[in-house]
C-alpha cells in the first residue's frame, strides 16, 4: 500500500518535474524571439528542475528496468553465478548511492550553515540541492527492493533493458505487419 502511494508519486513528480521544465523553457523562447524580452531566472530554474528530474528519475529507472546494461556476460553464466554476479552489482551500487547520500547531505549541511542563495532565484542554494541526498536515498532503496528481489528469487537481476532484443522484436513485429498487408492486398485481388 505505502509502495504504490511512493511509486504513484515518484511518477507523479516526474512527470510535473518534466512539464515544467517544458513550460518554463517554451515560455523563455517565445518571449525572447517573440518579444524581445525573457527572465532572469529561466535558466536556472530549468537547470534545477533538470536536476531534479534527473536524480529522481534515476530510481524510477531501477524501478521499471529501463536502465541500459551490459549484461552479455551475466546472461552466459549458470543461474547461481548470474545471481551473485547481480547481487555484487547490486551491492556497489548501493555502496555508491550511499557515498552519495552521504556527500549530498554534507553538501546541504554546509549550504545551511553558510546560507549561499541561488545566483537568480530568491532561494537558499540548499533548497534545490535537497534532491542530491533525498534522490541518492531514494536510489539506495530501489537498489535494495532490487538486491531482495534477487536475494528471494522474486526477480533475476537488475532487468535492464535490453535494446538489441527489443530492436529485433520490433523488426519482427514490422516483418509480420508487413505479411499481413501483403496476404491483404493479395486477398483483395
Amino acid at each position: 500500500m505505502i509502495g504504490n502511494i511512493i511509486n504513484r508519486l515518484e511518477e507523479a513528480l516526474v512527470a510535473f518535474l518534466l512539464a515544467a521544465m517544458t513550460i518554463v523553457t517554451f515560455t523563455q523562447v517565445v518571449l525572447r524571439y517573440v518579444f524581445n524580452a525573457g527572465f532572469v531566472w529561466a535558466l536556472e530554474l530549468t537547470i534545477f528542475l533538470f536536476a531534479w528530474l534527473v536524480l529522481l528519475g534515476m530510481s524510477y529507472g531501477v524501478r521499471v528496468g529501463s536502465h541500459i546494461g551490459v549484461d552479455l556476460l551475466v546472461k552466459n553464466l549458470p543461474p547461481l553465478h548470474a545471481k551473485v554476479v547481480g547481487l555484487i552489482s547490486i551491492a556497489l551500487c548501493m555502496f555508491y548511492a550511499s557515498v552519495m547520500t552521504v556527500g549530498g547531505y554534507q553538501d546541504i549541511d554546509l549550504l545551511l550553515l553558510i546560507g549561499i542563495e541561488a545566483e537568480d532565484l530568491p532561494i537558499p542554494l540548499w533548497i534545490p540541492k535537497l534532491i542530491l541526498p533525498v534522490g541518492f536515498a531514494l536510489l539506495f532503496v530501489r537498489f535494495a527492493q532490487a538486491g531482495w528481489h534477487l536475494l528471494t528469487g522474486k526477480g533475476s537481476g537488475l532487468h535492464l533493458a535490453d535494446e538489441a532484443d527489443e530492436a529485433i522484436e520490433s523488426l519482427g513485429s514490422k516483418e509480420d505487419i508487413s505479411e499481413e498487408a501483403e496476404a491483404a492486398s493479395k486477398h483483395k485481388q
